[in-house]
């Protein structure tokens, strides 16, 4: 089986950029594992209809997401105006620096996204994980942070490849109600690189 994360420089498919006012964050994409949310995502960046979004979510420790033009996380439609199902792929993880699709439950991926940012996990998380039968390179992968609880919750549809300072910087932003950031952190534009 192939873990696309442990060595992004092998994998095929797009490439995204994402633009921000903090600086570039560089990201792999996984058509293989997630062919219809990297559709989705490559279909809505070049459309445009990212630019000027905020990230409206920011938890230190936890992730950064965004992807809602309303800025509330309440908005956002996927490429098709509807809202489209999980793909759950045993060799894709929210590992640190995972992009993979924000959601209000089962099946109901849009438009919003976040990006994994805890730098490490949970005290004796490495043990639970062996034991739900997780591959050991992907315990030992998740040495370097991650959100294993969220893993076959949440689509993992890319990673940062380059701009995880950026990430971290987004993340210790400063914030206001509903973990908003007090000053806006802004999507200027994703460009896609096929």
């Amino acid at each position: 089986m192939a873990f696309p994360q442990l060595d992004l420089s092998q994998v095929d498919g797009p490439k995204a950029t994402i633009k921000t006012n903090f600086g570039d964050i560089k990201v792999q994409l996984f058509p293989k594992q997630a062919p219809k949310s990297v559709e989705n995502f490559v279909g809505l960046a070049k459309k445009g209809y990212y630019d000027g979004i905020i990230f409206h979510r920011v938890i230190p420790d936890f992730m950064i997401q965004g992807g809602d033009p309303t800025g509330t996380g309440m908005g956002g439609e996927s490429l098709w105006g509807q809202p489209f199902e999980d793909e759950f792929s045993p060799e894709v993880f929210n590992l640190r620096g995972a992009l993979s699709m924000a959601n209000a439950g089962p099946n109901t991926n849009g438009s919003q996204f976040f990006i994994v940012q805890k730098p490490q996990l949970d005290a004796g998380m490495g043990d639970q994980m062996k034991q739900a039968g997780y591959p050991e390179e992907v315990v030992t992968a998740y040495g370097n942070g991650g959100t294993p609880w969220l893993d076959f919750r949440h689509t993992v549809f890319g990673a940062v490849s380059d701009g995880m300072d950026i990430v971290d910087k987004i993340a210790a932003t400063k914030t206001g109600m509903q973990d908003k950031p007090v000053k806006d952190v802004v999507i200027e534009t994703i460009a896609i690189e096929d």
